[in-house]
């Protein structure tokens, strides 16, 4: 790439497909008449790598990568591990043969699956390609494998048409060729994968902007256990979390029961009076809640808010709008501190950067239906949270639907992991405190409901007794 071409905005590089200022770590390029794919110079081979024989220049995210691979223990991200286990397993085989893997915050496992089944059609997709929307019946499965089968094959006729236009044999334009490229293998991989097994793929309602215009649809599987196993090929897995239970876990991967220890720990090594939960029980709050349910609720939030007036906290509910509603109706002094906290927000700021901000403002509350996990919000930067809502999963989306029938237990364990993980945002460490208030009655459905799901760990905050 020229010097005069380097790309300043980070976003941008990654959104052309850029590694480096450097660009493509592989140029398609036509070299005495003939297309050939040379490598940058500067990508050492893994072999090189497990020899340590590499430049002293060479890239350094692939020095990092093989080395990773060529090491006896090696630490990965989610999504680069399973995308080496869906597309690169046979290129680095000589290297994934381990005895033992370790998956941290293994309630996550089947979101992380998901990103690699299934495929999501954006309209801006559908008319690069140049398609018409309004041919395909978003409701059907077979007309939505034919949509991604004209995506692929557009995209296919797009690379060749770049290639034998003149213009790329003057100044070939190897960036668009590669984008292309990467979008054509996308939609072929997932038109193979729902193929293998249609009677698990269900297409999602279509989203739709304010004027009812087609956005996106997703196809998603609604079992992931027959795809697990690509994912977790050593002799022994050992999967960590504080929110999963037995049953419900080796059921949505796809393990056998007798083949798995589970361990639960007895009892939280962090102190009762450090993580107490009140369960005010103030109304049942539900797709069906009457207006006055909602505003009693937020009234109760209003008062905590008072009681907690020198202090940093959060608030937790199921929705962007639920959000919107309990800013739109706190008293003037309460809505001074509150930031709304997304992990998309529109001011284009980040999660982090709001977060940043929360953490110097002595009495700032964050509110949220996005920061049930992931989040460390350790000592001052929260002192109280307020579940507002329990954050029951959408049933009205049809996938969701779909792993409620086929899963009944599904539904509920999803909702207590992530409210178990909620309980957790604000308590990090021995030494940290934050109380907790829970509002919405609906949680005592959710403890009956799963109360041989719930963790050993949480039963004296709960008040449950051992059985």
């Amino acid at each position: 790439m020229m010097e005069s071409e380097k790309v300043d905005n980070t976003r941008r590089a990654m959104r052309w497909g850029l590694t480096c200022d450097k660009g493509q770590c592989q140029e398609k390029i036509i070299k005495n008449g003939k297309e050939i794919v040379e490598v940058c110079k500067f990508k050492p081979t893994i072999k090189q790598v497990d020899e340590h024989t590499q430049n002293t220049e060479s890239c350094h995210y692939y020095l990092q990568k093989y080395d990773a691979l060529v090491s006896k223990h090696s630490l990965w991200n989610y999504h680069a591990f399973f995308q080496i286990m869906k597309f690169n397993k046979k290129l680095f085989e000589d290297y994934l043969n381990r005895k033992v893997s370790i998956f941290d915050e293994a309630h996550k496992i089947e979101d992380q699956i998901m990103q690699f089944i299934g495929f999501d059609i954006f309209n801006g997709q559908i008319d690069e390609c140049n398609l018409n929307s309004g041919k395909y019946d978003f409701s059907d499965l077979d007309s939505m494998v034919q949509l991604i089968d004209d995506i692929a094959y557009s995209y296919a006729k797009k690379i060749k048409d770049i290639k034998e236009n003149d213009s790329f044999q003057r100044e070939p334009d190897y960036e668009s060729i590669t984008r292309l490229e990467r979008r054509y293998d996308r939609a072929a991989q997932a038109k193979i994968d729902i193929l293998t097994g249609k009677d698990n793929f269900v297409v999602n309602d279509p989203v739709r902007d304010l004027s009812g215009n087609f956005r996106s649809i997703s196809v998603k599987p609604i079992d992931v256990s027959s795809f697990a196993n690509s994912f977790f090929t050593t002799e022994y897995q050992i999967f960590m979390s504080a929110t999963i239970d037995r049953f419900s876990f080796c059921e949505n991967m796809g393990l056998i029961q007798d083949d798995v220890a589970f361990i639960d720990t007895p009892k939280s090594p962090f102190p009762l009076d450090n993580r107490r939960i009140d369960l005010l029980n103030i109304k049942r709050l539900s797709y069906g809640s009457t207006e006055s349910d909602e505003l009693e609720v937020i009234k109760v939030i209003d008062r905590i808010m008072d009681e907690h007036s020198g202090e940093r906290g959060l608030i937790l509910t199921s929705s962007v709008p639920r959000c919107q509603k309990i800013l739109r109706y706190l008293s003037p002094k309460n809505t001074r501190r509150i930031r709304i906290c997304h992990s998309y927000n529109q001011d284009g700021k980040t999660q982090d950067e709001i977060i940043s901000e929360h953490a110097s403002d002595p009495t700032g509350v964050l509110l949220s239906s996005s920061l049930w996990e992931g989040v460390d919000l350790k000592d001052d930067l929260s002192r109280f949270q307020i579940i507002a809502k329990v954050p029951y999963p959408n049933y009205k989306e049809k996938r969701t639907k779909a792993k409620m029938d086929k899963f009944p237990l599904w539904y509920t364990s999803q909702t207590l992991t992530k409210l178990l993980q909620g309980f957790g945002r604000s308590i990090r460490s021995e030494n940290d405190w934050a109380k907790t208030y829970v509002l919405d009655t609906a949680v005592n459905n959710v403890f009956f409901k799963a109360q041989k799901m719930i963790p050993h760990a949480y039963y004296d905050v709960l008040g449950i007794e051992n059985q």
